[in-house]
């Protein structure tokens, strides 16, 4: 199983709560910051709801 490495890339102002909820989840809250994760369903989902404001690459 890889992993993915998500980084933020814009500004959490102006985003709905459960979008600014959902990348405190996946660990970010900073633009710039990068975390990993296994690629599991659950990830992939959280990615999913954010994605105007993750980048996501494959390790």
């Amino acid at each position: 199983m890889s992993d993915l490495q998500i980084t933020q890339v814009r500004s959490t102002i102006g985003t709905k709560p459960k979008q600014r909820g959902t990348l405190r989840a996946l660990g970010l809250g900073k633009i710039g910051r990068t975390v990993t994760h296994p690629d599991k369903p659950e990830v992939r989902g959280m990615i999913a709801r954010v994605p105007h404001l993750v980048e996501v690459e494959e390790v």
